[in-house]
């Protein structure tokens, strides 16, 4: 387990890149591989042609230099030259008496190919590069040495060329294999980040791959179990909120034709916070399938000052900043009943409340992103129960008095009917003290 975990390390962290190394890393070793197969056999060929020309070269080259006359021989040096090779008249230069396997085979070859008329002997002038020399005498007694420099045939100046186009082609099929490859999967992934609550979303369209098309089947049958799941779920509890409702009023009745006393006082209140509960459990239910309204085109200023108007007629302590200047594309129920929560949670908790409009420029892909921040100097809430806020039924408080810790729905209504709407909601500590809590709505002006 832990090698794996070592191994991983040095691996990248997406598919796509681990199968770009994969593709380009074994394209290019079978590429290099080929062209190293090619050069040794180019190498083995030049050597083969070097020793065969070799052989009948020298002897005819010393065959010719031994019967002209001494005085032409120099003229005759250039006409006679090679490649690796070449006649030099003298006592050459001096050199080392170890010769390399090659240096072996060719002065072999070339003593075999003169015979016991013309004795050699050999020495290395220089190893890198390899160059050395075959001494023999000629007839008259002049000394003539054959110069040999082995190499392989040149590179043509337009290989290096041609083989960064090969890289770049490898590069470029590597890269369309691995898109191919990988593009089903980021439509898997996009689509299970916009899958909506409700299940409202539509199908993915099945195709592709046989691999890819049973995913996207797997996908939509869970999306549609999802919706059904939910919309069981609501009927359930719209059920038993209908049910609750005729004894829990009964009982209110029998309740308030009691004579006047403390018990009764207190049974009224728990039939109240039963009432509330339920009420509020049908909402949460609810907010799932906040899709089901349909988007309008929204005045977002005028929308929220009429909302603030209303808690500011009844004597709560809400201000409101910012302007955006455009309407937009909405569903305004869900958004009041957001907006109103969290204005709630902050009237409650800080007796105040600061409503503040915001468009932060180039938020996401699409366009601006439109902010709504409610901001308070209450308590706050500690950062590591951010996110548990927003789960049903989850409160700070362990009292369950209604006055102070609430049904522990409002903050998670909030969180189901943002996500209906495309948006995210935030909270976060507030500078100075306090919480903000931050719609951001992903959307162009309308």
């Amino acid at each position: 387990m832990s090698a794996h975990v070592a191994g991983s390390k040095w691996l990248p962290r997406s598919i796509a890149s681990r199968l770009y190394l994969i593709l380009f890393a074994g394209l290019l070793l079978a590429h290099g591989l080929s062209f190293g197969l090619l050069f040794y056999e180019r190498y083995v060929t030049a050597t083969s042609m070097m020793l065969g020309n070799l052989e009948q070269d020298v002897i005819t080259s010393v065959a010719v230099l031994d019967r002209i006359p001494a005085s032409e021989r120099t003229q005759w040096l250039p006409q006679l030259k090679r490649r690796t090779y070449r006649y030099v008249l003298g006592a050459g230069e001096p050199g080392q008496p170890q010769l390399s396997e090659r240096a072996q085979n060719i002065t072999r070859l070339i003593g075999a190919a003169l015979g016991p008329r013309f004795p050699v002997r050999a020495d290395t002038i220089s190893v890198r590069p390899e160059r050395f020399q075959v001494h023999l005498t000629l007839s008259d007694g002049q000394p003539l040495i054959v110069e040999v420099t082995p190499s392989t045939m040149p590179v043509a100046q337009w290989l290096p060329f041609v083989l960064v186009a090969q890289l770049a082609l490898l590069l470029l099929c590597a890269w369309f294999a691995v898109r191919l490859a990988t593009k089903p999967l980021a439509w898997l992934a996009s689509a299970a980040d916009s899958l909506s609550p409700s299940g409202g979303g539509a199908p993915l369209q099945e195709g592709g791959p046989t691999e890819v098309a049973k995913a996207v089947s797997a996908f939509n049958a869970m999306q549609d179990r999802i919706a059904a799941y939910l919309r069981e779920r609501l009927q359930i509890l719209a059920a038993i909120s209908h049910d609750l409702q005729t004894p829990i009023t009964r009982m209110r009745l029998r309740t308030e034709a009691m004579d006047e006393s403390p018990e009764r006082d207190k049974l009224l209140g728990d039939l109240g916070e039963m009432e509330h509960l339920v009420r509020e459990g049908v909402a949460y239910a609810r907010s799932a399938h906040g899709t089901a309204e349909a988007a309008i085109k929204l005045d977002l200023d005028a929308f929220l000052d009429s909302l603030v108007c209303d808690y500011q007629d009844t004597g709560k302590a809400v201000a409101l900043s910012g302007n955006l200047g455009a309407p937009i594309f909405t569903r305004p129920h869900a958004l009041r009943r957001i907006v109103g929560n969290l204005l709630d949670n902050a009237l409650k908790y800080a007796g105040a409340a600061e409503l503040e409009l915001a468009r932060v420029e180039g938020g996401t892909i699409d366009g601006d992103t439109l902010e709504i921040r409610v901001l308070d100097r209450g308590p706050g809430i500690p950062a590591h129960e951010l996110e548990a806020v927003m789960q049903p039924f989850y409160r700070i408080e362990a009292s369950r008095n209604r006055d102070s810790g609430g049904a522990g729905l409002g903050l998670a209504i909030a969180q189901q009917l943002s996500l209906s709407l495309g948006a995210t909601l935030t909270l976060s500590p507030r500078d100075g003290g306090g919480l903000q809590a931050i719609l951001s709505l992903p959307q162009r002006p309308g």
